[in-house]
């Protein structure tokens, strides 16, 4: 069974991108995350991630079809 929770050295390592992105991303608000524990340790709930891909995954389908690739035409 997969942890409910993960840590952002996971979440980044899924997204393949650093852990200081990851971090920029809950302390901007983009990622949903918790802050537990004494020493204030974040952590991203897998259901938060999974919602947060596909709305990543829809922004870039919406970007895509405003912005076609369109074939140059020769000079």
């Amino acid at each position: 069974m997969e942890p409910r929770f993960l840590l952002l050295s996971d979440v980044a390592a899924e997204l393949n991108v650093s852990d200081s992105q990851v971090y920029h991303m809950v302390r901007s608000g983009e990622l949903p995350a918790i802050k537990i524990g004494g020493r204030g340790q974040w952590r991203v709930e897998r259901a938060r991630l999974e919602e947060y891909i596909q709305r990543k995954y829809a922004e870039t389908a919406e970007w895509v079809a405003d912005n076609p690739l369109v074939e140059r035409l020769p000079d």
